[in-house]
C-alpha cells in the first residue's frame, strides 16, 4: 500500500455537487449540503447550546471530505463563542483526502461561507498519511485531521469527544467506516454526556452505537430523508493504563515557566500563549539561543524513511507543522533544497523512497541523477524567529536560575507547571539525570557580509546555507563532554564541503572575515526527543519492576506533578520543536493530541525507563 494518501477519484454533477467513484455517493446533500449540515449534525448534537459556559468543547467526525461540517460548525462558534479565551477542537479522520482545487470547488457553492473557507483553503493540509493539526488562536478554533483507513487511524487518537459527527459515505457503500469494531472506540473517546448526530438509520448502526453505551432515538431526517439519528453517551469512560505517562493534566495551568531559551523553550511558550497560559521563560544568557539554535542561520527539512513508521511519521509530521508555525514569522523564507545521497547507502535508500513517496511533488521529488529535492523549505535566521515565538512570554535573562521542580519552584516562585527545555544540560538537574543524553558537539562556519544572494540551500552530510549577505557552511558531529574549542581542521572540513555541494559560493568563504561557532546539541540513543511528563524515577523502578521478567504492569506510570521536558531535539530541533511544543501544551491544557498514540509513547520520557527495564539495564 501506499504510503502517499489516495485522492478520491471524483464526479461533478451539473450542480457542482462532487461524487466519489470508489463509493458510488456523494459528499453531500444535492438538495443543500449545508442546510442538512445544520440539521443533521448541529441539532442533532443541540449545539450551539450544549457548549454554552465551556471553555473547551471537543467534536469528533468520522469523514472530513470537503471540510463543510466542519466550515458550519466554525460559522456557529463565531456567532456563539462562550467567551473570548473558549477553544472548539474538532477532530476529524478521512482516509482520501481532496485536493484544495477540488475542495475549493464544492465550497464554492456557499459564497455565506467564503471568509471562512478562505482561511481553511489557505492552510489546506498537505497530502500526508497522519495527522495534522491546525489551528487559528484569535478564533479559538483548531482542527486536527487524522488521515489513514480508520481501522488504523481511529485506534491511534489521542481526545474526548463532546459530540461525533457521523459523516462517512453510506453504510451500504463504505461499510469499513460503520464497523462494528467503530461504535466501542468511540465510546472509549467520549465524555460522559456525548452526543452523536447521523443522517443514517441504518438497522446495524442503531444496534452498534445502542451496544457501545448511547441512548439512541430517530428524528425527522433532512429533505428526502425521513429519519436520523441521535445519539447521547449513557456510559462511564473507562481510561487504560497510562504506562507512559501521556495522559493530559488533571488542572489546566494557568502559569507556567519555561527554563531554556532556545528553540524548545521559545516554542512551547509560543503554543501555550494561545491558550492564554502565562509563561515565564528563564534563561540564565543574557540573549536567547545561546546554546544550539544560536546559529546565524538554521535549515527546516526532513529526514526520510524508506518505510512507513512511527519515527518517520513523526518527522514528516513535525516538518509539515515547522513549515505552517515558521510561515509568516519574520527571518523566514522558502527555499528548494537539493540533497545528493552522500554514499551508496543514501543513494540505495532514496531509491527506496522514490518507489513509495511519503509527500507529494509539491514539497518532495527525485531528480535523475538521484538527488532529492525538498520543495519549498524553510530557510530561517534563529534570532528573529525566537524573538517572535517568544513575544508574549516573561523573559527573565541573564540571572541565575534556581528551581525545584517537586515544588514547581523558580527563583522563589511558585508556578503550576515547570517545562525544562535546557538542551544536554538537562542531565544535571537531579530528578531528571537519568535521561539518556548524548552530547554532539557542531562547528558552523560563516560570514555575515557577503554579496547579497537569492536563498540557497543544499544538504548532504553537511550543509551550505546563503541568503542575502549571510552565507554558512556545517556542521559536524562530534561526541563531546564540554563544548570544544574552534577548530581549524573542522573549518576545512566545512569549506571542502562546500566546494563540493556548492562551487558557486566558493569564494564567498574565501574571506578573513570568515567566523566559526561550536555548540553542542542534545540527541537520544532513538534520535527522538523526550517530551512530557517527568516520571518519578525511583517510584516507576519499582512500579514496573515485572518489566525485567516480561510483564508489563497495568498501572499508571508514576508522575512528578506538573513537572515536563522538551529536550533531546538533535540536530532537527527547528524542525521537531513546533509540534512538539502544540503536543505539550495540548497535554497541559487537556486538548486533543496532535500526535498517535504510538507517537506519544515514542517521545515520552517513560520510554526509556520501560527500555532500560525490559534489557536489563537499571
Amino acid at each position: 500500500m501506499s504510503r502517499l494518501p489516495l485522492r478520491p477519484d471524483l464526479d461533478w454533477r451539473e450542480d457542482g455537487t462532487p461524487v466519489a467513484r470508489n463509493h458510488d455517493d456523494v459528499y453531500f446533500s444535492a438538495h443543500n449540503g449545508l442546510e442538512e449540515t445544520r440539521a443533521v449534525f448541529l441539532q442533532g448534537c443541540n449545539l450551539p447550546e450544549a457548549w454554552n459556559g465551556k471553555e473547551a468543547y471537543t467534536i469528533g467526525e468520522l469523514g472530513f471530505g470537503t471540510g463543510l461540517n466542519f466550515l458550519a460548525v466554525w460559522e456557529l462558534w463565531r456567532q456563539f463563542r462562550p467567551s473570548t479565551t473558549a477553544w472548539l477542537h474538532f477532530v476529524s479522520f478521512e482516509g482520501f483526502p481532496l485536493s484544495r482545487d477540488d475542495a475549493g470547488k464544492a465550497l464554492a457553492r456557499w459564497p455565506e461561507l467564503s471568509n471562512l473557507t478562505e482561511q481553511l483553503l489557505s492552510n489546506w493540509p498537505d497530502r500526508l498519511s497522519g495527522v495534522q493539526r491546525l489551528s487559528w488562536p484569535v478564533e479559538g478554533i483548531s482542527l486536527t485531521l487524522h488521515v489513514d483507513d480508520i481501522a488504523s487511524a481511529l485506534p491511534q487518537s489521542v481526545f474526548s469527544a463532546d459530540a461525533w459527527f457521523l459523516d462517512g459515505f453510506s453504510p451500504a457503500k463504505n461499510s469499513d467506516m460503520w464497523s462494528e469494531d467503530i461504535y466501542p472506540l468511540l465510546a472509549e473517546r467520549s465524555n460522559a454526556g456525548a452526543s452523536i448526530g447521523t443522517y443514517t438509520v441504518a438497522g446495524h448502526v442503531r444496534r452498534g452505537v445502542a451496544s457501545a453505551g448511547f441512548t439512541v432515538s430517530k428524528q425527522p431526517g433532512f429533505a428526502r430523508k425521513r429519519e436520523r439519528l441521535e445519539a447521547f453517551y449513557e456510559g462511564t469512560p473507562k481510561p487504560k493504563p497510562d504506562v507512559h505517562g501521556v495522559r493530559s493534566a488533571s488542572n489546566r495551568p494557568k502559569s507556567v515557566a519555561v527554563i531554556g531559551g532556545g528553540i524548545g523553550g521559545a516554542s512551547i511558550a509560543n503554543a501555550l500563549a494561545k491558550f492564554d497560559i502565562n509563561v515565564t521563560l528563564y534563561d540564565e544568557a543574557d540573549h536567547l539561543g545561546s546554546g544550539a539554535s544560536g546559529n546565524p542561520m538554521a535549515l527546516v527539512k526532513p529526514r526520510l524513511d524508506a518505510s512507513d513508521t512511527v519515527v518517520g511519521r513523526l518527522m514528516l509530521e513535525s516538518y509539515v507543522y515547522a513549515r505552517l508555525t515558521y510561515a509568516e514569522l519574520p527571518g523566514v523564507s522558502r527555499v528548494d533544497v537539493a540533497h545528493p545521497p552522500a554514499n551508496e547507502a543514501e543513494q540505495e535508500r532514496f531509491l527506496k523512497i522514490k518507489a513509495d513517496m511519503p509527500l507529494d511533488e509539491s514539497l518532495l521529488s527525485i531528480e535523475e541523477d538521484g538527488t532529492l529535492m525538498h520543495r519549498d523549505a524553510i530557510m530561517l535566521r534563529p534570532n528573529e524567529v525566537l524573538d517572535s515565538l517568544t513575544a508574549s512570554a516573561d523573559l527573565r535573562l541573564g540571572a541565575p536560575v534556581s528551581f525545584d521542580i517537586r515544588n514547581r519552584v523558580v527563583n522563589d516562585e511558585v508556578y503550576d507547571a515547570i517545562i525544562l527545555a535546557t538542551g544536554s544540560a538537562i542531565t544535571s538537574h537531579p530528578e531528571t539525570g537519568w535521561l539518556d543524553i548524548r552530547k554532539k558537539a557542531g562547528q558552523v562556519d560563516f560570514l555575515t557580509e557577503a554579496t547579497a544572494a537569492a536563498p540557497y540551500a543544499v544538504s548532504s552530510g553537511r550543509y551550505v546555507l546563503a541568503i542575502g549577505t549571510l552565507r554558512l557552511a556545517g556542521a559536524n558531529f562530534e561526541a563531546c563532554e564540554t563544548a570544544p574549542p574552534v577548530s581549524l581542521d573542522v573549518r576545512a572540513d566545512n569549506l571542502a564541503a562546500v566546494a563540493s555541494l556548492a562551487p558557486h559560493l566558493h569564494k564567498d568563504f574565501e574571506t578573513e572575515h570568515l567566523q566559526s561557532r561550536v555548540s553542542i546539541r542534545a540527541t537520544t540513543a532513538d534520535s527522538l526527543p523526550f517530551v512530557g511528563a517527568v516520571p518519578d524515577y525511583e517510584s516507576a523502578l519499582e512500579l514496573f519492576s515485572g518489566v525485567r521478567q516480561g510483564r508489563m504492569s497495568d498501572q499508571d506510570a508514576p508522575l512528578i506533578d506538573g513537572a515536563y521536558v522538551l529536550s533531546g531535539l538533535g540536530a532537527r530541533g527547528f524542525t521537531f520543536a513546533p509540534l512538539m511544543a502544540e503536543y505539550l501544551a495540548s497535554q497541559l491544557v487537556g486538548a486533543p493530541s496532535p500526535l498517535s498514540h504510538s507517537a506519544m509513547a515514542a517521545v515520552a520520557p517513560m520510554r526509556q525507563i520501560l527500555r532500560d527495564l525490559k534489557r536489563g539495564k537499571i
